[in-house]
C-alpha cells in the first residue's frame, strides 16, 4: 500500500528538500500544508518538479494558515496519512530577537494545531523536527551536546522551539501521539533564502563585497557544524523507515525517541567563508565584527552528539564538501535563487 506523508514548512528551504527527498526515495504521496507567506515559497516546489512532471501527481498542496485549527472538514481528508513531518517555523534568529512576541506565538500555535490534528488522525509517527540552538551554547572542543542534555536556549527561537519540544513531550505522554523528536545543526542548500550565513556569503562574493565575519571581542570566531538539507532529510527517512516511534507507558518516568542529526564537519565562521570563497575562485575580503556583545543571545558554538543516529546505522550520504560544492555551482547556474 502507497504510504502519505504530512509535510509542513514544504515550501521552506530545507522542507522542499525534504520533499524531494521523499519523492525521489520514495512512492509516497504527500499532502504538502502552509501558507506560502512567510519564507515558504511556492515555486520553490515548482522548481522541484520541472524535471519530474510524474511528482506532481504524488503531491497535494493544502494552503491552510498553521496558526489556526483544522476544520472537520480537512481532518477528515487527512484520516489515511501515515507520517507527519512538521517542519513549519519562522527560524531567523534575528528576526526572533528584534520581535520576540509574535514570532514565539506563531511556533507555539503551529505545534499545538498540528498535535491537535495527530490526535484526530492517529498516524504511525509525529516528527518533531527542531534544532541544536535549544541546548544553547557549547565547548569548542567538546563532542557536542548528547540527546536530553538540559535544555537552555540563548534566544526567542531558540525558545520557541524548545516550547514546541515540550509541548509535543506532553502529547505524547497524555495522548499517545507518536512523536519523534529531531535536533538538526545548521541547514544549507540550494534555493536557500539569502540571509543564511552560506548564501549570504556567496552572494557578496558575487557582488564583490566584504563579507562580515562574527567573532566574540576576545577574537574567537564562531563554530558551527553544517549539514545539507537532503542529508538531513535522509536522516528523516532513516527513522520514518527503520526507527518506529515508541508510546508512553503509564506510569514509567520515561521519555519520547530523540535523534541528533548532524554534519559531518566542524567549522569556524572564517573557514566557511574561506572555503565558499575557494570554491568560487573568488579572493576573500572579510572583517571580523564582534557581533555577540551586542546581540548576546547570538551563541558562539553549537555542536551536537550523533553516536546515537549513527549506531542506529544512519550514514550521511554526501559529505560536507561535496554538498556545499553542488551548492555553489547550482545557485551560480541559477542566480535567480540569490535575490
Amino acid at each position: 500500500m502507497t504510504k502519505k506523508v504530512l509535510l509542513t514548512g514544504a515550501g521552506g528551504a530545507i522542507g522542499v528538500h525534504t520533499l524531494a527527498h521523499i519523492m525521489h526515495n520514495t512512492d509516497a504521496n504527500v499532502v504538502a500544508i502552509g501558507t506560502f507567506r512567510n519564507k515558504g515559497y511556492y515555486d520553490r516546489i515548482t522548481r522541484i518538479c520541472q524535471d519530474h512532471p510524474d511528482w506532481v501527481d504524488r503531491i497535494e498542496i493544502m494552503i491552510h494558515d498553521l496558526k489556526v485549527p483544522f476544520s472537520t472538514r480537512q481532518v477528515d481528508s487527512l484520516k489515511d496519512v501515515d507520517y507527519v513531518i512538521n517542519l513549519a517555523s519562522l527560524s531567523d534568529v534575528y528576526d526572533s530577537i528584534e520581535n520576540p512576541v509574535p514570532f514565539i506565538r506563531n511556533n507555539v500555535d503551529i505545534t499545538l494545531n498540528m498535535l491537535e490534528l495527530a490526535r484526530e488522525i492517529k498516524p504511525k509517527t509525529f516528527i518533531q523536527f527542531s534544532t541544536d540552538e535549544v541546548y544553547g551554547s557549547c565547548a569548542v572542543d567538546s563532542s557536542g551536546h548528547k540527546e536530553w542534555d538540559t535544555i537552555l536556549p540563548s534566544n526567542p527561537y531558540a525558545a520557541s522551539k524548545a516550547a514546541q519540544e515540550a509541548i509535543a513531550i506532553a502529547y505524547w505522554r497524555s495522548y499517545g501521539v507518536p512523536v519523534i523528536i529531531t535536533n538538526t545543526m545548521n541547514n544549507f542548500a540550494e534555493m536557500q533564502g539569502a540571509s543564511k550565513y552560506t548564501a549570504m556569503i556567496q552572494k557578496k562574493l558575487t557582488e564583490g563585497e566584504k563579507v562580515t565575519v562574527h567573532a566574540a571581542g576576545d577574537g574567537q570566531i564562531g563554530t558551527r557544524y553544517y549539514i545539507h538539507s537532503r542529508n538531513a532529510s535522509d536522516a528523516i527517512l532513516h527513522i520514518l523507515n527503520h526507527l518506529p516511534a515508541t508510546l508512553h507507558q503509564a506510569g514509567e518516568i520515561d521519555r519520547p525517541d530523540r535523534y541528533n542529526v548532524v554534519g559531518d564537519k566542524q567549522v569556524s565562521n572564517l573557514e566557511l567563508a574561506q572555503i565558499i570563497a575557494d570554491l568560487m575562485g573568488k579572493e576573500l575580503d572579510y572583517e571580523l565584527v564582534d557581533f555577540h556583545s551586542e546581540q548576546p543571545g547570538h551563541d558562539l558554538h553549537y555542536g551536537l552528539d550523533d553516536a546515537k543516529l549513527k549506531a542506529a546505522g544512519w550514514v550521511s550520504p554526501s559529505s560536507f564538501e561535496d554538498s556545499l560544492k553542488k551548492t555553489i555551482e547550482w545557485q551560480i547556474q541559477n542566480p535567480e535563487w540569490m535575490k
